[in-house]
């Protein structure tokens, strides 16, 4: 979010300090939080992504939204009270038995804020990025995975209760699943994905489409 800060601490500085604090002004002003805003056919949701916590992975999930890549993907796998996961390309097509298994093209790259480019595994997985202790809360984002160390590409699942288990610094679970955004808005909408009627393989019997994600700097 913008930071406000007073300037009547350096109204009558020297020049050469109102200049110096001036650009430290703007540079705090300029500061930007990075949000995902979810169009989806139950309604809109929005979430901060943790871009200064978690580069590597809100990155590349930036980079797909941006991309087109989760254009018209469905919610492949829900479980009421517990969660709902998105962002398999074999989704697009709802009755699909290989939905929950793709992810992104194998060699694709994104960038980091920094300029550091990130290049995709041969199967199009991500490093796991298991640097910041975040719960998996209500409400939160978090990386879908095999398993496997680094098996994270493009699926992601929405914590609708605490999922403690599956954090990554739990010592009694040996599920490693990092938390990387936070639904600041519209967690009604999630609640109501949440609630839809599944069949089989826990898929949703009326598919919930993403239509798009909007990335936004605010």
């Amino acid at each position: 979010m913008l930071s406000i800060l007073s300037l009547s601490a350096t109204a009558f500085r020297p020049l050469a300090a109102r200049t110096m604090a001036g650009a430290s002004t703007r540079s705090s002003v300029l500061h930007m939080s990075t949000f995902a805003t979810f169009k989806t056919s139950k309604g809109d949701f929005k979430a901060e992504l943790f871009v200064d916590k978690l580069p590597i992975t809100a990155s590349n999930f930036a980079d797909l939204a941006n991309t087109g890549f989760y254009d018209g993907l469905t919610f492949h796998r829900v479980i009421n009270n517990f969660m709902c996961q998105f962002g398999c390309p074999h989704s697009k097509d709802p009755k699909s038995p290989r939905a929950g298994t793709g992810g992104p093209e194998p060699g694709t790259s994104f960038k980091l804020p920094d300029g550091t480019e990130i290049t995709r595994n041969g199967g199009g997985n991500i490093p796991d990025e298991l640097i910041e202790p975040i719960s998996n809360k209500p409400g939160t984002l978090s990386m879908a995975n095999t398993g496997q160390p680094n098996s994270g590409g493009s699926q992601i699942f929405i914590n609708t209760v605490h999922n403690d288990f599956l954090d990554y610094f739990n010592p009694r679970t040996p599920s490693k699943h990092p938390v990387f955004a936070q639904i600041v808005e519209g967690m009604d909408i999630v609640k109501a994905i949440e609630g839809t009627p599944t069949g089989p393989g826990d898929k949703p019997k009326e598919p919930v489409v993403v239509e798009t994600i909007v990335i936004t700097e605010e």
